[in-house]
């Protein structure tokens, strides 16, 4: 019998499907890492070998460490599962989508990854260094609830005006069902995504301008567990 929704074999009885909250809370981008990270040999775990390496970076691992909540050992990690993928110092989004299409096979991850890339592109240049990924890395896996809110708030405002507006919401919002969304148990229905819009932008909107600022966005959020819990769920699938 062919494999259900969840990849599993049928037995002719429905089976959950594998896609749960708890596996989306698991870090995509770290797994990703990681998985070139792997020592390769009884040498390569040698610290004074890895700190040379991050010493070709720009910004100094000491620096990095300042500006992130990540040990100097994890800092080494990443940046040598960093360096095994992308070996010009750079990721650029097709590196990006290829990620999110194998972590999520049974979807269409292009859009999601696509917004999430520029998320992580500070400068707007079309390709991200290692120092803008773990920065971005530490405040999404370690980050306070209000700098990890911030960086949702960034996620969600496409354009980058300050500003998100209810189709920039929606967008978003399509992107991670269209990635996810059909292998979540219960299963979504497909008006799922502008029901979600419609609850969340009217709690947002406090002033109704039509647009939602870092502030209505930040409050908003820290005062309701419903769009709190909902938002750490989509901000979490990274």
């Amino acid at each position: 019998m062919e494999p259900g929704p969840g990849g599993q074999k049928g037995s002719g009885k429905w089976q959950r499907p594998r896609f749960t909250r708890k596996a989306l809370m698991r870090c995509c981008l770290v797994k990703w890492i990681l998985a070139s990270a792997a020592p390769q040999g009884p040498d390569s775990s040698d610290s004074d070998l890895e700190l040379s390496t991050v010493r070709h970076q720009p910004e100094g691992l000491e620096q990095l460490q300042a500006q992130t909540k990540f040990t100097k050992k994890e800092l080494q990690s990443l940046y040598r599962g960093f360096k095994n993928e992308c070996p010009s110092g750079l990721v650029d989004e097709e590196t990006f989508k290829t990620i999110y299409s194998q972590f999520f096979p049974q979807g269409d991850a292009t859009t999601y990854a696509h917004f999430l890339f520029n998320a992580f592109d500070v400068d707007r240049n079309g390709s991200i260094r290692f120092e803008d990924f773990v920065i971005g890395l530490s405040v999404l896996l370690r980050g306070s609830v209000t700098e990890k809110l911030n960086w949702a708030f960034n996620l969600y405002d496409i354009n980058k005006d300050g500003y998100i507006t209810k189709e920039e919401m929606l967008a978003i919002m399509k992107s991670i069902y269209d990635m996810m969304g059909r292998y979540t148990y219960p299963t979504v229905r497909d008006d799922a995504p502008s029901e979600h819009v419609e609850k969340f932008f009217q709690k947002m909107d406090r002033n109704r301008d039509g647009v939602v600022t870092i502030d209505e966005f930040i409050e908003t959020c820290q005062k309701d567990e419903n769009i709190m819990s909902s938002m750490q769920l989509f901000e979490n699938v990274i």
